[in-house]
């Protein structure tokens, strides 16, 4: 099954993003069936079920709608500028690891085919901090970072001060700080709770300064 919603990417764009999502629903199949719904307006480029099966449902070529609005490093229309997957998963579980290696596999080929570097594999939550939370505080970012498909911040203390302005160099939303610390930390310290702290900031700065727009 294929989905028919798609069209062209905008502006002759070409993805340099990698947004990962969970479905929020039941199964894969249920996922399936509404990716592919004419009458649901959203899509991926791939759908990969807990089981570990990738399956292309647009053309990576093609501007799939499952980004939604948003920004990431000060760019908007994140569905022209990206490559959408879809990981079944309620949101509430463990990723499998078949589909945690299926993940890697596929992940890697399309970085290679689009020379994506991996600070532009991103949460669906960082773009959309205001309004999505996926895939969740039970993703393992550091797993894909350690396979050199995304990125990772080296631990240090910073100014509280310094957190938004460096997490907006590293590509976030310029918006409530609230906000970015609630996607910073469902990313990178999901565990965390309370008022933001100098180890949110100085991860923060470590991000901005290794992969922001002034590094």
């Amino acid at each position: 099954m294929r989905s028919p919603n798609f069209g062209e990417r905008r502006g002759g764009l070409r993805p340099s993003l990698i947004v990962i999502h969970y479905t929020g629903m039941a199964s894969c199949a249920a996922a399936r069936a509404r990716l592919c719904d004419p009458g649901a307006e959203v899509s991926a480029h791939w759908l990969v079920s807990e089981t570990g099966e990738a399956e292309p449902l647009v053309d990576e070529a093609m501007r799939a709608w499952h980004a939604g609005a948003g920004e990431w490093a000060g760019q908007g229309d994140v569905n022209s500028r990206s490559i959408g997957i879809e990981l079944a998963n309620t949101g509430a579980k463990p990723f499998p690891e078949p589909q945690m290696t299926a993940l890697e596999d596929l992940l890697l080929g399309v970085m290679r085919r689009w020379q994506i570097a991996p600070q532009g594999v991103i949460a669906h939550s960082d773009m959309a901090p205001d309004r999505k939370k996926d895939p969740g505080a039970r993703f393992d970012w550091r797993r894909l970072a350690l396979g050199g498909l995304s990125v990772w911040p080296v631990p240090g203390q910073a100014d509280p001060a310094a957190f938004l302005p460096a997490a907006v160099a590293f590509g976030y939303p310029q918006t409530e700080v609230g906000l970015v610390l609630q996607a910073f930390r469902l990313r990178f310290r999901p565990f965390a709770q309370g008022p933001l702290e100098a180890t949110d900031a100085g991860m923060a700065v470590d991000l901005a300064r290794r992969f922001g727009r002034m590094a």
